[in-house]
């Protein structure tokens, strides 16, 4: 039961990554891979803050964001000009950099080493030990994330989520119509920096140690792979593609065979079910959600 408890928290922890490159390549139309980094940044920011400025979890945690938001905003004014395996490649470095001054800020973060000891997590007075009440702490992430999925649905609605939609669909009809592509794709680009943040702070508070080895390029790969693999522009898409992925990362210790399944199994898998959805189903399990007729109309 605790081993199940585990993977939905992971579930959860990649779903506010998976949310917020939804946002930006489901809602914008910006193929983005550097979740990871505003990941790291999150973790770092709780990890650092709690460790030597004594600060609280939700203080440290609002700074976080706060950081992702402007790291997102000073990359995404000159980058988000780029499109399509441009941008890609550019938002891969973004992710990488963020990860090298992590691993080489070492009076900072520790380098390698990366920091221990981190304070568990205090809401409304109760202390939450991951280790001890995985229920408890999974329940808190589910409130969370089904607060930020809200405000996700909300923004969608909004002139802000129709504008990003019309750029999606079309830059220059969007530029006609009078929309400022830049503003509101530097907008997206700071949600989904937001809400990644925030997966990455509760993501110290769970393993109470990080290192920079985790927040690699193949993370944000996954996270990409989620938000494909349930629907793109989708919500519930983006959590059924992390519980599904979640669930492969995990399946040799399910079905307790770690010793007859290699470890590069996931990887292949990944690979062959997004050949399958691909070719058979290029929207996603889910696909778009549809706006409704009395939704519909200009910006």
């Amino acid at each position: 039961m605790n081993f199940v408890l585990l993977i939905l928290i992971y579930t959860c922890l990649f779903s506010f990554m998976a949310l917020g490159q939804n946002v930006i390549t489901g809602y914008g139309g910006m193929l983005s891979l550097c979740q990871a980094g505003f990941y790291a940044i999150g973790s770092y920011s709780v990890a650092i803050l709690t460790t030597k400025f004594s600060f609280g979890f939700w203080p440290a945690l609002l700074v976080g964001v706060a950081v992702a938001v402007v790291v997102g905003i000073l990359i995404g004014l000159p980058t988000l000009r780029l499109k399509g395996d441009y941008l890609a490649i550019a938002t891969l470095g973004l992710g990488e950099i963020i990860r090298n001054v992590i691993n080489n800020w070492q009076s900072l973060t520790n380098g390698p080493m990366g920091i221990q000891r981190i304070p568990m997590l205090s809401f409304f007075g109760y202390r939450i030990n991951p280790y001890l009440n995985k229920a408890g702490f999974l329940l808190m992430l589910v409130v969370i994330l089904t607060i930020c999925a809200l405000l996700v649905l909300r923004l969608s609605k909004t002139r802000i989520g129709r504008a990003l939609e019309a750029v999606r669909e079309d830059e220059l009809a969007a530029l006609s119509a009078g929309i400022n592509s830049t503003v509101y794709k530097v907008l997206a680009f700071s949600i989904g920096a937001a809400l990644a943040s925030i997966g990455g702070g509760f993501y110290s508070v769970l393993t109470l140690s990080i290192s920079p080895g985790t927040y690699t390029f193949m993370m944000s790969v996954i996270v990409l792979c989620m938000v494909v693999l349930g629907g793109m522009g989708n919500v519930l898409g983006v959590f059924l593609g992390a519980l599904i992925i979640q669930i492969i990362s995990y399946l040799p210790e399910l079905l307790n065979l770690t010793n007859l399944i290699p470890p590069q199994l996931k990887e292949m898998l990944f690979g062959i079910i997004l050949v399958v959805m691909m070719i058979f189903r290029p929207e996603g399990i889910l696909g778009r959600s549809k706006r409704h007729k009395f939704e519909r109309g200009g910006v």
